[in-house]
């Protein structure tokens, strides 16, 4: 009868085992010192050798030849555990076996010496769904258990164990394999079961396991089962629902190029081809991820699970953009999985959250648009003249004569100041919501400046650049701008004092070199309270 693969090479022995070095040396050194726990935890994620390495443990302490790190792996006791039908080795499978009355039988079994071999061992497995009635049955074993007694709880969620429970045994955290180990495994065991298989194929295989050792080998036995004796990348990516590079550098050409049709066309061949939109995304979120730590890395890097001629593509692609850029698509295309988990229109939401990866690519960062703009852009503003307001006339440049600009319509030469600041405000291009500010403005000149007086929601309107340069336009010069709410109060530049304290404290605010360099920036600034920290 045909025996899966992940079964049938299943390591007997800890020199067979890859990965999990740290278990395996610990375990050897202490059968090895004759320092047997009663109690170990093996907790990791699926596939990755807990119940495997139970049992080899099982093994080597009931080996004819042991306790002994190196079981012989031919006498009764070794090839009984390999079968499964040891006498003194009991699996027990906690996700069925889960009740108080289970763990009150396995109490009274421990209290029988073993059959025939050394150690009476308990393997149980998915011990996380154990009740807490039933942990607490076997608290007081595992506490004090006879001389004979092993327990390997195998879970692979150990934070759902009892610490009582967990103060009592040894704890091994089992880790995910590396993407390199997993690679050489397979190619090792299609070398004995004589399949041919290039390297994408056993890098896709490897990346459906995700680190998991038994997933991997279980794609491996579907895919010979598929494709037979001979594996082609390609033909395992689609076996598997997995999308090629190609498939996804369409979205990165797209991107580069700033092309939108282009991104509508993936989704499109997406859907005629019966593909999942939701696995596509995520596919889509592990290369933008993979894109990154090609961009940050120099050459080859165990981060990426991919063989080096998949990762020098990764590296071409991702040389065509910033680590900004990269960052920002990454995190949308979380954003767009999560989102497509329960869209009623996942085509229309794959669209339209590709769209917006072409968008995001064209923002720029605030500094490289300051930049963009010119020095006049970082400038601040000129101080208003503090002395009386007098026209006159521009004096003529000195050297050579300036870049020409662009004429403006010249304002109206007569007429009242309100009406004359209108025309020209809206000759420089200023907004429908500044011009509705000012026809509900009053207007009043003086020899100390301009006074606006208008309702407190149309002040904000009249602070802007187009009402300042209007007045200059008219003016000759920037005169100084006051500020007055519609019911004739004038905008406070700072709430009165409360006590000599708090005036102390506000003049010392207003003499700080910072503020003083804030309002020479911004000269329409005020400053509407003050309050002292360490109060």
């Amino acid at each position: 009868m045909y025996q899966v693969i992940a079964r049938k090479y299943r390591p007997q022995n800890f020199s067979e085992l890859i990965g999990q070095e740290h278990v395996r040396s610990t375990l050897d050194n202490a059968i090895t010192q004759r320092r047997i726990a009663h109690g170990y935890i093996f907790s990791g994620q699926r596939g990755t050798g807990k119940t495997t390495i139970a049992r080899i443990l099982a093994r080597c302490l009931n080996c004819v030849e042991g306790p002994t790190a190196a079981p012989c792996g031919v006498c009764s006791s070794c090839l009984e555990v390999t079968g499964g039908n040891a006498p003194d080795v009991i699996e027990i499978d906690a996700a069925s076996n889960r009740g108080i009355n289970e763990m009150r039988e396995l109490r009274e079994n421990v209290r029988y010496r073993p059959a025939r071999d050394r150690y009476k061992i308990f393997i149980i497995d998915e011990a996380h769904q154990i009740t807490n009635e039933a942990f607490n049955a076997l608290l007081k074993t595992l506490e004090e258990p006879p001389e004979w007694a092993v327990f390997i709880l195998c879970t692979t969620e150990s934070h759902k164990i009892p610490t009582t429970i967990a103060s009592r045994c040894q704890q091994f955290s089992f880790r995910s394999v590396d993407f390199n180990q997993l690679v050489e495994r397979m190619r090792w065991i299609c070398a004995q079961e004589e399949i041919q298989a290039d390297e994408e194929a056993l890098a896709v295989l490897a990346q459906s396991g995700e680190g998991s050792v038994r997933d991997s080998l279980s794609a491996l036995d579907q895919a010979i089962a598929c494709c037979g004796n001979n594996l082609q990348g390609p033909a395992v990516r689609d076996l598997l629902g997995l999308y090629s590079l190609e498939s996804l550098a369409t979205v990165t050409r797209a991107l580069e190029k700033s092309d939108p049709s282009a991104m509508l066309e993936v989704v499109a061949e997406l859907e005629s081809s019966g593909k999942n939109l939701q696995h596509f995304t995520r596919e889509l979120a592990r290369w933008f991820r993979n894109l990154l730590v090609a961009r940050i890395s120099s050459g080859d890097t165990r981060l990426i699970a991919a063989s080096s001629a998949e990762q020098e593509t990764m590296r071409a692609a991702a040389a065509q953009f910033s680590e900004d850029d990269l960052t920002r698509w990454l995190q949308l295309t979380l954003d767009l999985f999560g989102q497509l988990q329960y869209s009623l229109q996942p085509r229309f939401h794959l669209e339209l959250g590709l769209l917006r990866l072409i968008h995001a690519g064209r923002l720029k960062a605030v500094e490289e648009a300051l930049k963009e703009l010119g020095p006049a852009a970082v400038t601040p503003p000129p101080r208003p003249d503090p002395r009386p307001f007098e026209p006159s006339q521009p004096s003529a440049p000195a050297g050579p004569p300036p870049a020409a600009k662009p004429p403006s319509p010249p304002p109206p030469s007569n007429g009242p100041l309100k009406e004359r600041l209108r025309a020209a405000a809206e000759a420089l291009g200023a907004s429908a919501f500044t011009l509705d500010a000012l026809d509900h403005a009053d207007v009043a000149q003086s020899p100390g400046g301009v006074e606006f007086i208008a309702p407190r929601h149309h002040l904000l309107a009249l602070r802007g650049r187009h009402v300042g340069e209007a007045l200059a336009q008219l003016l000759g010069r920037a005169p100084r701008i006051t500020y007055t709410a519609g019911g004739g109060e004038p905008l406070p530049d700072a709430p009165p004092p409360k006590s000599a304290d708090d005036e102390e404290t506000l003049q010392r605010a207003l003499a700080h070199p910072g503020v003083r360099r804030f309002q020479e920036v911004f000269p329409g600034a005020r400053v509407m309270g003050v309050r002292n920290l360490k109060e």
